[in-house]
């Protein structure tokens, strides 16, 4: 929803892990500061293609490395 509408743009997902094998990941705990920065810059005058930041924080497993 941007405003009173419902909006159908792109997600931007980040999805920082931490992984010392490549067999197992742990999501990385990125800066609140950072976070907030990512999500504030995609303002829709700057990218109005995209209308939401998503934050994915699953490890693996059982989740895997790529987003789909």
């Amino acid at each position: 929803m941007q405003g009173d509408e419902r909006t159908y743009a792109y997600p931007i997902a980040i999805r920082a892990v931490k992984s010392d094998d490549a067999m197992t990941a742990d999501w990385a705990r990125l800066p609140y500061e950072l976070l907030e920065k990512v999500s504030s810059r995609r303002s829709s005058t700057m990218v109005p293609e995209v209308n939401r930041v998503v934050y994915d924080v699953s490890s693996k497993p059982p989740s895997t490395i790529e987003w789909e």
